[in-house]
């Protein structure tokens, strides 16, 4: 008896999903927009952001300035958002806010809006040109909606892309570095890198990396230097040293700085006599 009935609801899903398909297949090629309209509506309530999208962005155009136009161009924008395809979820997301800029939907789709950018942001060794573009769109968000319910998760995106390009800015001093090993003209560009880098992010979590890997380069750029660039270039690693010292005294990489260390005072005491 159950499996009579499974292979009967089974049978009527399937029809209805045929059904569906037909519907949607006609609606899709004719010219009416209110049954385009209806039937965009059924499938964004059930779910179905693909067959909706492709309804809405027949009828869009049709109903701007209507009394309809605000909640078709939101459909659209989420549509877009929904099905992954965060280009156009962030560009409709900007029209509609420019559109409807007193909406109820507004502090939504600025979120979203926001966020569409967020997904597009790429892994840290890529360009980060939509890193930036989504930093931007998610302080003005934060800027312009201070109260909203969504404060919290666009704090949060815009630490991660933070941190995402502290990490590149720092992995590529820290390049400079590996580099140097075998091309002691690499140091220089590495320490200044690392310069930058602590500068420009003082509250960085890579920033005990950052002060650990400046005094590593700049050792290796004193030890390899002329003579008449050794002490000079020598007292600025133990600067190096005793700044990562002050800010994290109890440092992973302690034991190896004060190793190093003692390389620079032995010769330090070459020019002290």
């Amino acid at each position: 008896m159950f499996l009579k009935m499974k292979r009967l609801f089974s049978f009527l899903l399937l029809v209805a999903i045929l059904s569906s398909c037909s519907e949607y297949q006609k609606v899709l090629k004719n010219e009416d927009v209110k049954a385009k309209y209806d039937l965009a509506e059924k499938f964004y309530d059930a779910g179905d952001f693909k067959r909706a999208n492709r309804l809405l962005e027949q009828i869009a155009p049709k109903y701007i300035g209507k009394p309809q136009g605000e909640r078709v161009m939101y459909f659209l924008a989420d549509s877009y958002f929904q099905t992954k395809d965060y280009n156009m979820a962030g560009y409709q997301f900007e029209r509609f806010l420019k559109s409807y800029p007193k909406s109820d939907k507004a502090v939504e789709a600025g979120f979203y809006g926001a966020k569409s950018y967020y997904m597009l942001s790429p892994k840290y060794s890529l360009d980060q040109t939509d890193t930036d573009k989504a930093l931007i769109k998610l302080q003005n968000f934060i800027n312009t909606y201070p109260e909203s319910e969504f404060l919290v998760e666009a704090n949060i995106m815009a630490r991660e892309l933070t941190t995402k390009k502290e990490r590149k800015s720092y992995e590529i001093a820290k390049q400079f570095n590996t580099i140097g090993e075998f091309d002691y003209t690499f140091l220089t560009p590495a320490v200044t890198a690392f310069d930058n880098f602590i500068s420009d992010n003082p509250g960085s979590v890579y920033r005990e990396d950052a002060l650990y890997y400046k005094f590593d380069a700049s050792t290796n750029l004193a030890l390899n230097s002329f003579d008449y660039l050794k002490k000079d270039r020598l007292n600025d690693a133990k600067a190096a040293y005793m700044t990562f010292k002050k800010y994290f005294p109890e440092s992973k990489y302690l034991k190896d700085a004060n190793k190093t260390l003692e390389k620079v005072e032995k010769e330090l005491e070459i020019y002290s006599k």
